[in-house]
């Protein structure tokens, strides 16, 4: 009787270990690094700007939380931030030396469209050039 308990018992904490084990993998999985993904488009700032005022919800599924690349000029820098073509704001994790008047290919992950401001935000922000 005893056996057979201690084996209910070990089975009981080999499954609870096991089922933590899972828990602690999917709570602290691997970040995402886009610097090192590929862009799956690479899109000029005014063009991404119009597919998202044409159509937000679609323009949002396809770019929404994707790796990107975005071409144009820089028209504001700020510290970690600049702003290409008025119309795409990306926020870079290291400050890059990039000019205003610069022609650049900012690669970076869509976090959406403020319509207020009429601009797509990029986060994690690296430059190709």
């Amino acid at each position: 009787m005893k056996k057979k308990s201690l084996k209910v018992i070990t089975l009981v904490f080999t499954v609870i270990v096991v089922m933590l084990l899972f828990v602690y993998g999917y709570v602290y999985k691997d970040a995402r690094n886009i610097a090192s993904e590929d862009a799956a488009y690479t899109i000029s700032a005014q063009q991404l700007v119009s597919e998202y005022e044409m159509d937000t919800q679609s323009a949002g599924a396809k770019y929404l939380n994707k790796t990107i690349a975005v071409e144009g000029t820089v028209t504001h820098v700020a510290d970690s931030l600049i702003t290409i073509d008025s119309a795409v704001f990306c926020l870079f994790d290291n400050k890059e030396e990039i000019k205003v008047d610069d022609v650049v290919t900012v690669k970076g992950r869509c976090i959406g469209y403020d319509e207020i401001f009429g601009e797509v935000k990029l986060d994690q922000c690296s430059s190709n050039d």
